[in-house]
């Protein structure tokens, strides 16, 4: 049988659709699995983290809105995700993380060998979590100095997964992005699309990076031509990201949320457009 998805919204969990849920893990049934804005205990919560760390089918998951709402939680999904190979897609978006719940999980992020989107937005960043963002783009975690631009130096020009990051409404500041700008200005990266959508960070600066990372998907373009292309637009809580091309489409006002256009992981994973 084909991995499916499993999507559900903004509901409570009964305890058998908790069973089923990790019935589906374990047996490689699901591809995609999103529980955006359910509420389940955290018992229930402990169980789907267990069944989706052996799940081998998993590439996307979505656990916006609230689910991952604690640092009990947040220790659950890091567990799981040390064990876990074939995730390509996380969405965190709207999680109380904080600073301190990104260091919890930011370890098996960074080990992490197939993910290649993460969302991050509204997750109650700042500025200091930057640099730990900067350890989920190099291999192994390697860094050089302290400093936040070293760091990115070496991050982008090893990168070889992370292509989609979400930093919408994360707290940054104009400190953080002319870090961002030097990085895809200077350095070849695999990443292709970055959404810095309400933090303060100004239109310039924002236009700049924009204009950067469309620059190199036009020059990808022209080496290897021009693939499909399907939208994610870029609201409260993503469409599924998918792998592959992506380019920026950049708005007239730069301080507006933006739209990207992204390619990739294959039609089995379907598209969210609740809002």
């Amino acid at each position: 049988m084909l991995p499916s998805s499993i999507q559900i919204s903004g509901e409570p969990l009964s305890g058998a659709e908790v069973r089923d849920i990790c019935r589906g893990l374990r047996d490689n049934a699901v591809r995609l699995l999103s529980l955006r804005g359910c509420r389940l205990c955290d018992r229930d919560f402990g169980r789907i983290c267990r069944a989706l760390a052996g799940a081998t089918s998993l590439a996307q998951l979505n656990l916006n809105l609230g689910v991952v709402s604690s640092p009990s939680r947040i220790k659950q999904l890091a567990e799981a995700l040390r064990t876990n190979r074939s995730i390509q897609s996380l969405f965190l978006h709207g999680s109380p993380l904080t600073d301190a719940g990104l260091a919890l999980l930011n370890p098996a992020l960074a080990l992490h060998p197939a993910l290649v989107a993460l969302d991050l937005g509204d997750c109650m960043l700042g500025d200091e979590a930057i640099n730990l963002i900067c350890g989920l783009l190099p291999p192994d975690g390697a860094k050089s100095g302290d400093h936040v631009a070293g760091m990115l130096a070496v991050a982008v020009a090893s990168s070889r997964t992370l292509e989609v990051l979400d930093l919408e409404g994360t707290g940054l500041t104009n400190q953080s992005a002319q870090t961002l700008l030097d990085m895809v200005e200077n350095y070849p990266t695999a990443l292709r699309s970055l959404v810095l959508a309400e933090n303060s960070i100004s239109p310039e600066l924002q236009r700049q990076i924009c204009d950067l990372l469309s620059e190199g998907e036009e020059e990808e373009e022209v080496a290897g031509g021009t693939g499909d292309t399907q939208e994610w637009k870029q609201g409260r809580d993503p469409a599924a990201h998918r792998r592959g091309s992506a380019s920026w489409m950049c708005p007239s006002d730069p301080s507006s949320q933006m739209v990207l256009m992204t390619s990739g992981l294959g039609d089995s994973l379907l598209a969210e457009t609740e809002m």
